[in-house]
């Protein structure tokens, strides 16, 4: 981006989640003397009706956000009280008495992340829980 080229956005709530970032992200744009358009909106924030309108819509956006995780925390509580919402079922923890005994064989890391069906830095977070040896890759 050059400075003081104009620049186009088609939707607000693609710049910012909130009010704060969005006036950081404006201000580094101003000190830019970049010129910042809401396509969608025909919204030009070089105007003082433009920054107005940014702001107010910035808080509106925030707004939308919060409430949709408030709903998605709710919605989360409620399939956990029912026993629907489980999330991924561990598997590197479950294995950790494994990882820690093929570290103590003398496996590489990456021998035991393939022998047990585990990422490598599944197997690096057992090792540091447990703190076992380091091993050499």
């Amino acid at each position: 981006m050059k400075d003081g080229w104009p620049q186009g956005l088609t939707k607000l709530d693609r710049l910012a989640r909130s009010v704060a970032h969005l006036g950081l992200i404006v201000a580094k744009l101003k000190k830019k003397e970049v010129a910042l358009r809401i396509l969608g909106l025909g919204l030009d924030t070089a105007t003082p009706t433009g920054k107005l309108m940014l702001n107010l819509l910035g808080s509106i956006a925030q707004f939308e956000r919060e409430i949709m995780l408030e709903r998605q925390r709710e919605g989360i509580v409620k399939a956990k009280a029912s026993g629907k919402y489980l999330g991924r079922k561990p598997t590197a923890r479950a294995k950790a008495a494994e990882v820690c005994a093929l570290v103590t064989d003398g496996l590489t890391k990456e021998a035991i992340a393939d022998k047990l069906g585990i990422g490598v830095a599944s197997v690096y977070r057992v090792i540091k829980a447990n703190k076992q040896p380091r091993i050499e890759s």
